[in-house]
């Protein structure tokens, strides 16, 4: 997710069957588009989803075909689900247009999440305003809402807090949200752009007691109360040890279909992790592993 200042950029458009749309956002992601956006359609008597996926190069077409089929055949669907794939150049602009059409305000729990533009009155919620952007995280999936509910439920104020691949920051924003003052919070992620606009994010949600860092999880980072991992699991697998060193108290982590509950769970069984709380959210799963 790099250059967010392009100039122009790649849109990879999806025509796809309506139920099938997440499968193909799921495969875009795969192929580390720098963003989605999806937009209704009506084709005839047939009611379809474009599902665009933004790259700097267009990704090579049999990648892509692959993609697709282990996607939709993970998700039930076959390649007639897809009706059209059409690869189009867009200025950036046009890019942020597109998210202001297409995003709109998401109640999780105690929180919504909305764009800073979004009019929204919610006197009862916890408002969170995200500005849409290449960073992944602006509470529209499913694994964000899961680790959201997560925060809401379990999340003690004044525990200190690590988000791994913080993205925009939303997770470590929503925790800080529940904290009456400033608290030890820590934002990691590989990729300088993101951790730009999830400072950005912090402080224009008045958190900016954040720390956000250009790293990632290594062995002299502290320990901390309360660990998020939104990552994917071929990302999660390998630090697994580790996320569980850096966990005092409770460790959440999605991004894992649920498909992969098995992969996730026999992995914990081997750090002596046994019986982790599962939550379901579509076709992904958050796991929850809280310590004694």
């Amino acid at each position: 997710m790099n250059n967010v200042n392009a100039e122009k950029w790649i849109a990879v458009d999806i025509t796809v069957r309506q139920e099938a749309a997440e499968a193909v956002e799921f495969a875009l992601n795969s192929l580390d588009a720098l963003g989605t956006s999806i937009s209704f359609r009506k084709i005839g008597q047939t009611e379809s989803l474009t599902v665009t996926g933004y790259f700097h190069e267009p990704p090579d077409s049999l990648v892509l075909q692959d993609e697709l089929q282990y996607a939709l055949r993970t998700y039930g669907f076959g390649m007639d689900a897809i009706v059209s794939v059409e690869n189009s150049e867009i200025e950036n602009t046009d890019w942020l247009a597109e998210w202001k059409k297409h995003w709109k305000p998401t109640t999780i729990g105690r929180f919504v999440i909305a764009p800073p533009w979004a009019d929204i009155e919610a006197a009862d919620k916890i408002m969170i305003r995200i500005e849409p952007n290449m960073a992944f995280g602006t509470g529209t999936h499913e694994t964000t809402q899961l680790c959201i509910n997560a925060i809401d439920e379990l999340y003690h104020p004044g525990d200190s807090f690590l988000d791994v691949g913080t993205g925009t920051g939303i997770l470590a924003i929503a925790a800080a949200k529940l904290v009456n003052g400033e608290s030890d919070f820590l934002g990691i992620d590989n990729d300088p752009d993101s951790v730009k606009i999830a400072m950005e994010n912090a402080e224009s949600n008045g958190v900016s007691f954040i720390e956000f860092a250009l790293e990632t999880l290594n062995p002299e980072l502290r320990p901390f109360d309360f660990v998020c991992a939104n990552l994917t699991i071929a990302v999660i697998l390998p630090m697994l040890k580790d996320l569980l060193t850096k966990t005092r108290k409770t460790l959440v982590m999605s991004g894992i279909l649920a498909e992969q509950e098995p992969l996730i769970v026999e992995a914990l069984a081997k750090q002596n992790v046994e019986n982790p709380h599962i939550d379901r959210q579509g076709e992904w799963i958050s796991v929850t592993v809280v310590k004694a």
